[in-house]
């Protein structure tokens, strides 16, 4: 069974300023989606499910669907505040969605097969596409609780234009994930690498330091545990108006209890991304290189 690519693409890209999972950043207009899944393609991934808002609905309909007509299956599903268990209360003034691990949990129903996550406005390589569709086919128990996740180098990841968040990881002499913490406003800061622990205080970060960009793999037994954290997240935290249920803390709550491994596939592919508007530039240019090196076809589809 081929596995299945789901792009968490309903950010609000509130620091981007924009929606930069329609923005076209390719010599020819081509989104940083349309790369990945020209890339999920190549290596072997059968189906592509989207997670967007309903307020981007018409938009995405219009950016994407025809473009992959014959090419690979492509659907999508919708996260929305609303969209939690019946029974829970929260605080009504949020705006935030709940985050990347409620984003996954709505594919719940469309996805019965092994499948890979990724964000939408990061461009992860064709190298890890391949690392993760291999790992992915290899599983022959769909009930299996050995995931994975491809790791970059910190000092890889990071935007000349602000501070980011990644999940810094530990990783063990067998290539297992043993913790990966969340960490916000990681910048480069005099030469070295830190972040804001919670006091607001500066830490070092070494610069080889393993991070999660958000990709991901699973087989659909993750449902059903995700479903689990998330309950406990929105009991503990569901009236905090700003808090967020990371894939990561899902992870690692999964790694501490003994419920999951994680692999961790490294790969030499070159990542880079759009957080912060200032951030496009670059892009437009690295993805201008790609194609004149012939990495990938201008147009692309």
């Amino acid at each position: 069974m081929q596995p299945a690519l789901l792009v968490l693409a309903a950010g609000m890209g509130s620091r981007y300023g924009s929606l930069k999972q329609i923005d076209g950043l390719g010599p020819c207009g081509e989104t940083i989606i349309d790369y990945s899944i020209y890339d999920a393609i190549r290596a072997g991934f059968g189906k592509v499910v989207v997670v967007i808002r309903k307020s981007i609905e018409k938009d995405f309909q219009e950016v994407f669907f025809r473009k992959y007509s014959g090419k690979i299956d492509i659907s999508y599903v919708l996260q929305e505040i609303d969209f939690v268990p019946q029974g829970i209360s929260y605080d009504r003034e949020r705006v935030k969605p709940w985050g990347t691990g409620h984003a996954v949990l709505m594919a719940a129903d469309a996805i019965q097969e092994p499948f890979a996550v990724i964000n939408g406005d990061d461009f992860y390589g064709q190298d890890a596409f391949v690392s993760m569709a291999r790992y992915l086919s290899g599983i022959g128990d769909k009930a299996s609780t050995e995931y994975s996740m491809v790791g970059y180098p910190v000092a890889n990841t990071l935007s000349e234009n602000g501070s980011v968040s990644r999940g810094i990881c530990q990783v063990d002499s067998l290539q297992h994930l043993t913790d990966v913490v969340e960490r916000t406003s990681i910048q480069r800061l005099r030469g070295s690498i830190v972040y804001k622990d919670e006091q607001g205080k500066n830490q070092p970060v070494a610069e080889d330091a393993v991070v999660s960009m958000n990709f991901w793999g699973f087989t659909p037994a993750f449902f059903p545990q995700l479903k689990a954290l998330f309950l406990q997240f929105l009991l503990e935290n569901g009236h905090q108006p700003k808090s967020e249920f990371y894939i990561p803390f899902a992870a690692n709550q999964l790694i501490q209890s003994g419920e999951a491994s994680f692999t961790v596939l490294n790969t030499h592919a070159e990542w880079f991304g759009v957080t912060y508007k200032e951030d496009r530039p670059l892009v437009v240019n690295k993805l201008q290189s790609l194609v004149d090196r012939k990495h990938y076809p201008s147009p692309l589809f």
